[in-house]
């Protein structure tokens, strides 16, 4: 096995919203004149450079942000026309993160006949007091109407869940959330960055609310036929899950389109140093008047760390084989002493060439991947 070069996967940030939440430290703005026509344009731009670049076979695309819902019906489909043109459409699965109060059967129809046929909705919870607490713009029912909408409209849908809300009634969530028929949810933390306003107000969240949030919801959605495959994903069988989302954990390729969009390539001048290359997009208006992205070299060594530190996350983890084939360098060879360590403590498992984390392991994954940097 040996690294493909062609790019199958392409992200899209749009960085607009209807508003921002008091925790988000995401890319994003509010609306302003002018914004989203000149946005549009230089996206077609940067496709079109894309286009000439790489070899490019997508089988997933998908639209984040910021909400990309919040784009009016026109601009949405200027948007994915400039794709359809340059880079092509997904064969596989092509996702659209979707706030709820943007949700009507129109717009759900419009965004089908686009070729969207998966959504991720930002749920958060179910419970009004805690959608008041996280700023959310929505009420319970906007979700509940926004999730049934878009199943009825044949679209496959996965649902966001934040945890380790103070007060929030987490199980009755779940539970809420998936009797509306749901094939997939996405269970997150409640994390308090720097610079956000909740940071500001001084809020925080305590260890035993996240564990709590960690343990409940891998044991009742197992119960309600869900299976766990990645630390925070969780799947209604195979087909559920996220294609694309597996493109980001597997390590493999995918173009980075639009403002603050990172995107990982073949490298376009290899060498003995320079297994792939990663490139990160700058702010909106640094990106509208055409600044460069950030660019970084990866070498074989931090391309097996980055697979480690994404597939690790994975419940089925990484093939040490597949990996040390697609690096160019035996991964046993090089972190043995590392790998060894952590199967000592508990924190590891390799069953033949697959390691993966323990239940241990996963709840201090971060501490369990500082040992491959570091050694």
């Amino acid at each position: 096995m040996s690294l493909d070069s062609t790019v199958r996967h392409l992200y899209i940030h749009v960085p607009f919203c209807p508003s921002i939440c008091p925790y988000c430290d995401f890319h994003v703005l509010t609306r302003q004149p002018g914004a989203v026509e000149k946005y549009l344009e230089r996206l077609d731009l940067q496709a079109r450079e894309l286009a000439q670049n790489y070899q490019i076979q997508l089988d997933t695309v998908y639209l984040g942000g910021g909400t990309p819902s919040f784009l009016r019906d026109a601009e949405l489909e200027q948007l994915i026309t400039s794709v359809r043109t340059h880079l092509g459409w997904g064969r596989v699965e092509n996702t659209l993160e979707v706030n709820p109060g943007t949700v009507s059967a129109s717009r759900a129809a419009h965004w089908k006949n686009l070729g969207l046929d998966r959504a991720s909705v930002g749920v958060q919870s179910l419970d009004n007091a805690t959608l008041k607490f996280l700023g959310r713009q929505h009420d319970a029912k906007a979700a509940r109407d926004a999730v049934t909408t878009l199943l009825e409209t044949g679209f496959r849908v996965s649902g966001d869940l934040i945890t380790a809300v103070k007060g929030q009634p987490l199980e009755r969530d779940i539970r809420e959330l998936v009797g509306l028929g749901v094939e997939h949810v996405s269970a997150y933390t409640l994390t308090i960055e720097e610079g956000t306003p909740f940071a500001r107000a001084g809020v925080e969240v305590l260890e035993q609310d996240e564990l709590r949030g960690f343990e409940v919801t891998a044991q009742l959605l197992s119960e309600l036929g869900f299976e766990r495959y990645e630390v925070s994903n969780y799947a209604k069988g195979l087909e559920a899950r996220s294609k694309h989302n597996l493109a980001y954990w597997n390590n493999h390729f995918y173009l980075g389109l639009g403002p603050g969009a990172a995107g990982h390539y073949p490298a376009l001048n290899s060498s003995a140093d320079v297994l792939t290359e990663r490139y990160t997009q700058p702010h909106l208006y640094s990106w509208l008047e055409g600044q460069k992205p950030e660019h970084e070299c990866i070498s074989s060594e931090e391309f097996v760390t980055d697979a480690l530190f994404m597939g690790l996350r994975l419940t089925g983890g990484v093939n040490l084989k597949d990996l040390s084939a697609r690096a160019g360098l035996d991964v046993l060879e090089r972190f043995g002493s590392v790998i060894a360590a952590q199967l000592k403590g508990g924190l590891l498992l390799l069953e033949g060439t697959q390691l993966r984390t323990t239940e241990g392991g996963r709840w201090v994954l971060n501490r369990v991947i500082s040992e491959f940097l570091e050694g």
